[in-house]
């Protein structure tokens, strides 16, 4: 028994997420077209600069997919919240996209849109009354899943990919966590106690949450361990999964792996200190690897990016 007090989170006030004005909704996220027509935007683009980054990205995905090498997607909330999913779904389903790895707050979204329509509330509105994150499903939802997980030896992705396909959720086609457990491939949910929404739920299993989550720490693990010839996509995260990126690689390294040749790209609306240290430039350093950095919006250069991969296939 800890000789500090702990705060009563059995008598925290939840609402229902029906009375939660949110931001997002899934009524607003992209509906992909014809591929083709991002190639030819991208065939009419300057042979300069970001540009060129940009195609060599496309490149590194098709080569590693064609070599039948991992592509392996590093996904932060923010990607989930501007609509982009159905673009890495379709990537997903096509077979392109190997693994797809996500934090807490990543898999928070995905499973809100997932099951709800809408996810992403007015935190400054909610902080100074104590309503922020105080709703019962989306953790009631979530922590029941680590548990189920827990007990059936899953890691928390699969768990959660898992509960969505039980619940039906009406919104499922556009589930990174569902699509990748129809597709059969790893998502993986790198959880950071105490840095969620649902942490603070009198249901919260730290248990639970921590074995299933280091399992997925395990399976990105394996993932990486056929690191040569892969390319490593980070979508938007600035400090979690970089830091798990390379901690993963680390022990893969350590067990045998090779890091001849793998690609690595940073996407973000600026570029951090982070995943530009630990994504681009570590992993590829003298090992005929490179790393590259695209700097723009997610909600525009993911689907240019994802649109491009499909009409190279």
């Amino acid at each position: 028994m800890s000789r500090h007090e702990e705060a009563d989170l059995s008598k925290l006030t939840l609402r229902s997420i029906k009375e939660r004005a949110t931001r997002v909704d899934v009524a607003a996220f992209a509906r992909p077209g014809d591929p083709a027509a991002a190639r030819a935007l991208l065939d009419e683009l300057p042979r300069f600069l970001g540009a060129n980054v940009l195609r060599e990205a496309v490149d590194a995905v098709l080569a590693s997919h064609a070599a039948k090498r991992p592509v392996v997607v590093l996904l932060g909330a923010h990607v989930v919240k501007v609509g982009v999913a159905p673009y890495l779904v379709a990537l997903i389903e096509r077979g392109v996209v190997s693994h797809v790895a996500m934090h807490g707050a990543g898999a928070i979204h995905d499973v809100e849109i997932a099951l709800f329509g809408t996810t992403s509330e007015d935190v400054e509105a909610n902080l100074a009354s104590g309503a922020f994150g105080m709703v019962e499903e989306t953790p009631a939802f979530f922590h029941r899943a680590a548990v189920d997980g827990y007990a059936r030896k899953e890691g928390l992705g699969e768990a959660l990919g898992r509960a969505l396909e039980e619940a039906k959720a009406p919104h499922a086609a556009v589930s990174l966590l569902a699509a990748a457990h129809a597709r059969g491939i790893p998502a993986t949910v790198h959880v950071a106690l105490g840095t969620d929404t649902i942490h603070a739920h009198p249901a919260a299993d730290g248990a639970a949450l921590g074995e299933t989550s280091l399992r997925d720490f395990r399976i990105l693990a394996h993932t990486l361990a056929e690191a040569r010839g892969a390319t490593v996509l980070n979508l938007g995260s600035a400090v979690l999964l970089p830091e798990v990126f390379l901690k993963a690689l680390t022990a893969a390294v350590n067990l045998g792996a090779a890091l001849d040749g793998l690609t690595t790209v940073n996407l973000d609306q600026i570029q951090h200190y982070r995943p530009r240290v630990n994504v681009i430039e570590r992993p590829t350093q003298g090992r005929g690897g490179r790393g590259l950095a695209l700097t723009g919006h997610h909600e525009i250069l993911v689907p240019l990016l994802a649109q491009a991969i499909l009409a190279g296939l």
